[in-house]
């Protein structure tokens, strides 16, 4: 147990050293003068303090103060050291937070009792500081597991959706990629974006429920298969709502709001503005420029140019304006994305991006 000592007097500094070094398992770290213990910090380490309370320079309710103005001092434990002995000076030592004070001369008997009493104070203070240090690791490790068992319950999902309707192999990681970038432009924290990041893959998860028919068709596809086709939205909503996991809560709010559009001529609930979330409305740039950019057995790719000025024309009617000057901001990052994530040359089935 290491206990800090500061006493301007040579002979009252030696005798409180002594005294604290014949206590088992006690270390004096003693110093002179204020300005020489503030000079060690935030190096500094002790678990007690004992402080004459009048020194030149700076008394020790001013250096308690500018101790516990640091995280590492707060809960330490400080006793004042004063030959004074109307209340005032007492009440001030205590008022400022003080566990105990004591009087000159120092007596040594009292002194030993004060400090042993301070000593098992402070160990079963700091065995409390271990338990919640390790109470929230758990926490953490237990969050993180959690967290990896979501991450894994979305890939199969995704996987899943792939065998029903094999788009390019690196379409849907595009699609997060580019939403947490968008995201990230947009002002949402590292957290949220990342979570958005996840989510997005599973937009188009309701497209296991298209027929075969429509989900491959090569050709152009009918006004009714077209209908057909735009209860994804809404399938992919219902396969992902209701979950007690944060995560496929807003994949569910992604996957049903993904396709809707700013000006309310969306679908599948003609939502307008605000009344679209902001993860969907995030997430609808990222899946249309990937489908714009990638090529596909009935389209030749557009170039990165041509997508931007297609998603910026589009901006206060199709997408959130906002989202669309995020998505400018993030023109260097979505860029780096495409070169890292891009599919081999060979053919594709339809990708139904619904433009």
């Amino acid at each position: 147990m290491r206990i800090l000592l500061v006493d301007d007097n040579k002979t009252n500094l030696a005798l409180l050293t002594h005294l604290v070094e014949r206590l088992a398992g006690c270390q004096a770290v003693p110093f002179l003068r204020p300005d020489l213990v503030l000079e060690q910090v935030p190096q500094l380490n002790f678990d007690i303090a004992i402080f004459d309370f009048q020194m030149p320079g700076m008394n020790g309710i001013e250096l308690m103060k500018a101790l516990v103005s640091l995280e590492q001092y707060r809960e330490k434990a400080f006793v004042f050291v004063t030959g004074a002995t109307d209340i005032d000076t007492r009440m001030a030592a205590l008022n400022c937070g003080a566990m105990d004070y004591l009087t000159k001369p120092i007596n040594p008997l009292e002194f030993s009792a004060r400090v042993r009493n301070l000593v098992a104070l402070a160990d079963a203070r700091n065995k409390l500081a271990d338990r919640a240090a390790w109470l929230k690791s758990e926490v953490d490790k237990a969050t993180a597991e959690l967290k990896d068992r979501e991450h894994e319950i979305i890939d199969r999902l995704t996987m899943a959706a792939g065998y029903k309707d094999p788009e390019t192999g690196k379409h849907t990681q595009r699609v997060g990629a580019y939403a947490e970038a968008i995201a990230l432009a947009y002002g949402l924290d590292q957290e949220v974006a990342t979570d958005i990041r996840w989510a997005a893959p599973m937009h188009d998860i309701g497209k296991v429920a298209t027929p075969d028919a429509i989900l491959l068709k090569k050709g152009k596809l009918t006004d009714e298969e077209f209908n057909e086709m735009k209860q994804h939205a809404s399938i992919g909503y219902q396969i992902l709502a209701g979950s007690r996991s944060k995560l496929l809560q807003l994949a569910a709010e992604i996957a049903g709001s993904h396709h809707e559009r700013w000006d309310g001529t969306g679908y599948p609930q003609q939502r307008r503005r605000f009344d679209i979330p902001l993860s969907a409305r995030i997430v609808a740039i990222a899946d249309t420029f990937d489908a714009l950019t990638v090529a596909r057995p009935y389209k030749p790719a557009w170039s990165f140019e041509d997508a931007v000025a297609y998603i910026v024309s589009c901006a206060d009617s199709h997408f959130d304006p906002a989202c669309v000057v995020a998505f400018s901001f993030a023109k260097p990052r979505i860029r780096d994305i495409m070169q890292d994530y891009e599919d081999q040359a060979e053919e594709h089935p339809r990708l139904a991006a619904c433009l």
